[in-house]
């Protein structure tokens, strides 16, 4: 597969109105959830990305039909339960594959699951998920890279899943789901509250399963028998939704986002507040009409309901045509900062110590070759290309299509110039 580059041209203020879609973060948990089900499920509001469609051949890999539907909708059956090994191949691509371990585990007993390996945040081990299953009752092994859990019956526990940089939400979700058929009552203590999280609890209550307190840091599952199939749409990417109203504030745009929860975003905007940028809320409806440039602010990335990790790189880009200078910390991801080089390159100006970054804003942005290196560095590398003097040519935007869907048509609806084309440069080895 050739790869491909977007080509921004600068300098045209958003205007318009546009739609979020499904929040990827929920929607991968929840379908490795339909691997627990008896019967069919049907999910709406899933997104079109590369990680929703890595993690549908894993399913399928191991005895589930996956299909979409010309509406949207995705409808999940389990047809076989003879294969329970998820390959290095496609879970090595997709860190969140690895959620398919607790529910592998709790329906059919047995479970071979690469381990995920690392990534461009940094290390992220996945010792809390384990720390659970085992909890339950799971014997866990780890052979020539692979998870092995084996369970004749998983029970109750109670687990602590606190972590060096806090709670887990894909820990949380592996445990919850295992936990959901598993004999007795199982408590979470230190859970994540993510939206994303809650929202495969409400997933998993709507096949049959008794949990409460999905949203705080403890939640109380009582394990059940059987979950049946349901069906169920999932909540809108509140990462999306804050994503595209810093695309509009960066070029002063006026836009109205549709489809939004605007209280998983309260930290958000809280900082938009900070930085006098002004939003209407109406439901699930948002407006933004940026006026001017926004205001010098600090951001400290934390676990929800605190400014989100996935959003400190396009907040950066912001505020790079900020007034002042903005304090970026990254308490949770301390290496995630790949896309400072590529902003500076642009003509940012930001100085880095360790996982703290100073924006001096104020400076013109100037198109330029760049780089993604991940999912929202690459939407940062975007967005300023929108508001940069000339062409911007982002490359690996491989990265951005794993967690936006449709992101140049939906800039386009609101009067970005962006465009799809081959990337005919080569790849550079990389650096010894």
């Amino acid at each position: 597969m050739a790869l491909e580059k977007f080509i921004v041209v600068g300098g045209h203020r958003l205007k318009g109105e546009v739609t979020v879609s499904g929040s990827k973060n929920a929607a991968l948990p929840i379908l490795a959830a339909t691997l627990l089900a008896e019967g069919s499920c049907s999910l709406g509001n899933i997104p079109r990305l590369r990680d929703v469609d890595v993690l549908a051949r894993i399913l399928q890999t191991l005895g589930v039909s996956v299909e979409r539907d010309p509406l949207g909708r995705i409808a999940t059956k389990v047809t076989s339960e003879e294969n329970s090994v998820a390959p290095y191949e496609l879970v090595s691509t997709m860190r969140a594959s690895f959620c398919v371990l607790g529910p592998l585990l709790a329906k059919r007993g047995f479970a071979r699951v690469s381990l995920p390996g690392g990534c461009a945040l940094g290390d992220r081990p996945v010792d809390l998920h384990l720390k659970g299953l085992r909890a339950l009752g799971a014997e866990i092994t780890i052979e020539h890279g692979y998870v092995v859990a084996r369970a004749k019956k998983l029970r109750g526990a109670n687990i602590y899943l606190g972590g060096q940089s806090g709670s887990s939400v894909l820990g949380t979700a592996n445990v919850m789901m295992a936990a959901a058929l598993a004999e007795g009552q199982t408590v979470i203590e230190h859970a994540a509250c993510e939206p994303e999280v809650e929202d495969l609890a409400n997933f998993l209550k709507e096949m049959g399963a008794s949990i409460e307190g999905a949203g705080s840091h403890r939640i109380h599952i009582r394990g059940v028998r059987r979950l049946e199939g349901c069906t169920y749409d999932v909540i809108p990417d509140r990462i999306e939704a804050a994503t595209l109203l810093m695309a509009a504030a960066i070029t002063g745009g006026e836009v109205t986002i549709r489809n939004i929860e605007p209280t998983h975003l309260e930290a958000v905007f809280d900082k938009f507040r900070e930085a006098g940028i002004v939003l209407g809320r109406n439901c699930r409806v948002v407006t933004i009409a940026m006026q001017g440039r926004p205001k010098e602010i600090e951001v400290s990335t934390l676990p929800y309901p605190g400014f989100p990790t996935d959003l400190q790189a396009p907040m950066m880009a912001l505020m790079s045509k900020g007034e002042g200078a903005s304090v970026f910390t990254d308490g949770i991801y301390p290496d995630r900062l790949s896309h400072v080089a590529e902003l500076k390159r642009m003509g940012a100006r930001i100085l880095r110590v360790n996982n703290t970054c100073v924006v001096i804003g104020g400076e013109k942005l100037q198109g330029a070759p760049v780089m993604s290196s991940d999912l929202r560095a690459g939407a940062a590398l975007v967005l300023a290309g929108l508001a940069a003097e000339g062409e911007t040519h982002v490359r690996r935007i491989y990265h951005i299509d794993r967690g936006y869907e449709n992101f140049e048509g939906k800039l386009r609806s609101l009067g970005a110039v962006i465009k799809r084309v081959e990337d005919e440069t080569p790849e550079k080895p990389p650096t010894v």
